[in-house]
């Protein structure tokens, strides 16, 4: 297998990786405060999903749009896979000497339907979001300013997926409403601050694996400039 295939089997599984793990430790929520500053109160399951959207943009950069929406779609599939796998789990019937019982596995997966079905909703509407607003970016900067397109997709995205889950979590009644303005502020500001934060890794990966990628035959002429010319 060539290293491009590899590499992108690679991405893939990292973002499905990411979004999986995120929808299974969702129900967690820590408090975290850089330096006093601020104090976010977060659900866990924000720390590994921003990866999803780094993940997306180096495919998008890298392989172009269509793998990338390729990767989205897999992303989806995988994730319903694995919630009929747990509410099938969630059903049966438990042993006397399970170490955890009906009450324990329900308590920490039970939510796990609707909140992944409202999870899935904005996911599908944020990632193909942030995939169009890159390659948008990347059309009217001519493939310049790789900060740009990197951030200005991921934080139109993030607001689009954190607002969506959130109405749908608090219409469901999984949350309350009163808690919708605060999560989504703590949840779009750490969203914003850790797609400034991976800004330095998105152009690490695209210099070092730019010029191993035969860029995808869909793709304007202007997009095959190496990373040296776009970076200027």
């Amino acid at each position: 297998m060539e290293f491009k295939s590899r590499l992108y089997l690679i991405l893939a599984g990292i973002f499905i990786a990411s979004l999986i793990s995120a929808n299974l430790i969702f129900q967690k929520f820590f408090t975290w405060s850089p330096f006093g500053l601020y104090t976010f109160e977060l659900s866990v399951g924000i720390l590994p999903y921003p990866i999803t959207f780094l993940v997306t943009d180096l495919i998008s950069e890298l392989y172009g749009k269509k793998k990338a929406d390729q990767v989205v779609v897999s992303g989806l599939v995988a994730s319903v896979f694995v919630m009929g796998v747990v509410m099938l789990a969630n059903v049966a019937p438990q042993t006397d000497w399970s170490p955890v019982d009906n009450e324990t596995f329900s308590k920490v997966f039970g939510l796990f339907g609707p909140a992944v079905f409202a999870s899935m909703i904005a996911y599908l509407a944020a990632q193909f979001i942030d995939i169009r607003v890159f390659h948008f970016w990347k059309r009217l900067t001519k493939g310049k300013h790789l900060w740009l397109r990197n951030n200005g997709s991921t934080i139109v995205s993030q607001l689009v997926d954190t607002s969506a889950v959130l109405i749908l979590l608090c219409g469901s009644g999984t949350i309350e409403w009163i808690r919708f303005w605060p999560l989504l502020a703590n949840g779009f500001l750490f969203k914003v601050l850790v797609a400034l934060f991976d800004t330095p890794l998105f152009y690490l990966g695209v210099w070092a694996l730019k010029d191993k990628i035969h860029e995808d035959p869909d793709e304007a002429d202007w997009e095959k400039l190496s990373f040296k010319q776009e970076a200027i």
